[in-house]
């Protein structure tokens, strides 16, 4: 073959596959307009018989999420949302979850009773009808598709967004063309009180930015303060007999749990928000009792007014963005923090050993011993320790935000999560 034959057969490869490449690559504008669909569900079930019901379909004027990877997750999820195009059964976009749920079905209230939890997801308006299926994971990472339904995007039925007298100021501008968009709620505060949260909300951007891979990447966040008013100030306390009437209906004893401050009511929560530029919640409580909680691509809730409030905040943040686990574990827990034989976590930060090569092994020094004694602590900044004596899962660090309230910052093990989480929502 001579130079000249050989140099045209590489030039018509080349464009064969860039021309492929082109055609399978997906962009955002192939599938979706700049609305947003808001999927509302009722899961339901025990312990051993799940459901999962569609409740309503709501079209938000804009779309506040990403715009590259549609089709990929960086996590599995305890759950997933999955579009696809109902033509060509083409998957077109996943979003990965957790659930009040998910967590709930671990507890033995579960083996006796049946019950029903909201959950609101966002997703990008299709263009044309598509294909929703709503999964969960269990302990083997096993998916089960508990929910398929069609969405045609003509549908008379789909309740359009409606304008609210909800005010909200923008308290930090992103400098990228696609943002990561964050509401800041206002839970518990009344009118009067709107000055006091803002002032929290505030601390929160303050908080956020005090992290070193917040830091780095300041400028992808556009984060927006809800002034959300409550008639009641403060928030629900059932182990008290205390019932408030507030913006999102959040209550302690979730579970049980004393210090665990959720709300079930997640469409009330969307609604209040229809219009405001969001993507992820953060919820914060007008109390001083100390208290919280996380949940992956759902919200982030914690307490104002506690001397914690800092590092609490940024902590559910960390499960409510990047799915981060807590690395603290108590003998007897809100929900099961022990390792199932011979399976990995999906959670990025921590592990049972089983395939460490897949999680921060690459992060360890040489001389690490695995797992990492706490003899060792103080002398390595990254090991496998053990959570809790017998439970069978490990973490990165003593040293870090997922862990406690004391350090200054996350392990280097969960800046790295983060750090991918915030790249894939900005990627093109």
């Amino acid at each position: 073959m001579t130079l000249y034959k050989a140099v045209i057969k590489l030039v018509l490869v080349l464009t064969i596959s860039l021309s492929y490449i082109s055609a399978e690559a997906q962009q955002f504008d192939d599938y979706f307009t700049e609305k947003t669909l808001r999927l509302d569900y009722i899961f339901a079930g025990n312990r051993t018989d799940q459901h999962i019901y569609l409740a309503d379909l709501v079209q938000l004027d804009k779309w506040n999420g990403r715009r590259g990877n549609l089709s990929k997750t960086p996590i599995q999820g305890n759950g997933q949302v999955k579009v696809y195009d109902a033509e060509t059964n083409k998957l077109i976009y996943v979003l990965p979850f957790s659930s009040l749920f998910q967590e709930w079905l671990t507890q033995e209230e579960s083996k006796q009773t049946t019950k029903s939890f909201e959950n609101s997801y966002l997703v990008p308006f299709p263009k044309a009808k598509a294909k929703v299926e709503v999964s969960f994971f269990n302990q083997q990472h096993k998916e089960t598709v508990l929910l398929t339904h069609l969405v045609d995007p003509n549908d008379i039925l789909i309740r359009k967004a409606t304008k609210n007298d909800i005010p909200y100021e923008v308290i930090h501008k992103a400098s990228i063309a696609n943002p990561i968009t964050v509401a800041i709620v206002a839970e518990g505060y009344q009118e009067a009180e709107m000055d006091e949260f803002m002032d929290y909300a505030k601390k929160t951007v303050h908080s956020l930015f005090q992290h070193k891979v917040f830091k780095k990447h300041e400028n992808a966040f556009e984060i927006v303060a809800v002034k959300s008013p409550s008639k009641d100030s403060n928030v629900s306390v059932p182990s008290k007999n205390i019932w408030r009437s507030t913006a999102v209906q959040s209550n302690f004893d979730t579970f049980y749990a004393e210090r665990y401050l959720t709300t079930s009511h997640t469409r009330l929560l969307h609604n209040l928000l229809e219009n405001i530029p969001y993507q992820h919640i953060i919820i914060l409580a007008n109390t001083d009792v100390y208290g919280g909680g996380g949940i992956l691509n759902s919200y982030a809730l914690t307490t104002t007014k506690n001397e914690q409030f800092a590092p609490v905040v940024v902590h559910e943040f960390g499960h409510s963005f990047a799915g981060l686990a807590d690395e603290y574990f108590y003998a007897v827990d809100v929900f099961e923090n022990k390792a199932v034989e011979k399976i990995e976590p999906w959670e990025k930060n921590n592990t049972s050993l089983v395939d460490f090569k897949s999680k921060w092994a690459d992060m360890v020094s040489k001389n690490t011993t695995i797992p990492t004694p706490d003899s060792m602590l103080g002398t390595v900044k990254i090991g496998a320790f053990e959570g809790l004596k017998g439970n069978g899962l490990y973490i990165p660090s003593h040293d870090c935000r997922m862990k406690a309230n004391k350090p200054k910052d996350f392990c280097p093990v969960c800046s790295r999560a983060l750090e991918e989480m915030i790249l894939f929502y900005t990627s093109k």
